[in-house]
């Protein structure tokens, strides 16, 4: 049977150069859930930026084993078989991390956000918080935690892991919906690979404003969107695809 590893992780920041300090995991095979809640030590130190979001302090992570030491970093690796599903919310950061650490990834990929993205078009935002109220997946989420053994806290990562695990299933149900014929996980996995055309701006001088429309008025600000700034892959296909048309 195979293995479908939810994950999330916790690092001293965002750029290049930063580490995990957090791992949380939830492990679905035979029936079975193995939950993954560790933190570890990195030589690299937290920005102020990343301990307010995760509040974890030096002094907390200072005695942990570092990443390779983890319960989690030993089970991935025993996993890596393409058989297998790795799944997070905008996963491209969080394999990223732990490909820091030396993993080299042969599992099947999920990215919920992408999925999220692609299903659940009509929602202004995708972010996991977002997608947790939006969705109403915080009515589930009690038992949900209770069921499993797990504390809910935002920006901590095994409560974001138990938010994707509801997500999943709300993606899952909208995949069958939609995609009837479909093997829902592999359908998910082609989804993962496939860019969105995004409706509107979420940032800038046209935000909420829809892309096509700008695009049609002011197309010389799209060329110069893509020329200068640092874009996600969505944004940047969609970018690409109204400068092809207009």
């Amino acid at each position: 049977m195979a293995a479908y590893i939810l994950f999330d992780t916790e690092t001293t920041g965002n750029q290049k150069e930063d580490r995990i300090i957090q791992l949380g995991a939830m492990l679905f095979q035979n029936g079975e859930v193995e939950v993954y809640d560790e933190l570890c030590s990195t030589e690299k130190p937290l920005s102020v930026e990343a301990m307010e979001v995760h509040h974890i302090t030096p002094e907390i992570i200072a005695d942990k084993p570092p990443y390779q030491e983890t319960a989690f970093a030993k089970r991935l690796t025993a996993l890596n078989q393409p058989e297998n599903y790795l799944i997070a919310h905008n996963i491209t950061f969080d394999l990223g991390m732990v490909e820091k650490e030396g993993f080299v990834n042969q599992y099947q990929l999920i990215d919920t956000v992408r999925c999220a993205k692609h299903l659940f078009p009509e929602l202004p935002y995708h972010r996991l918080q977002y997608l947790r109220y939006a969705l109403k997946l915080y009515e589930e989420e009690q038992a949900e935690a209770e069921k499993i053994g797990v504390t809910i806290k935002a920006h901590e990562a095994i409560g974001d892991v138990l938010i994707l695990k509801l997500l999943l299933s709300r993606l899952t149900q909208r995949c069958k919906e939609q995609f009837p014929e479909a093997k829902v996980m592999e359908k998910l996995v082609a989804l993962t690979q496939t860019p969105v055309i995004m409706r509107t701006f979420k940032f800038g001088k046209y935000k909420g404003r829809e892309i096509e429309e700008v695009a049609q008025e002011d197309r010389g600000y799209l060329s110069w969107m893509r020329k200068n700034l640092d874009l996600d892959e969505d944004l940047a296909y969609t970018l690409d695809h109204f400068l092809e048309q207009f």
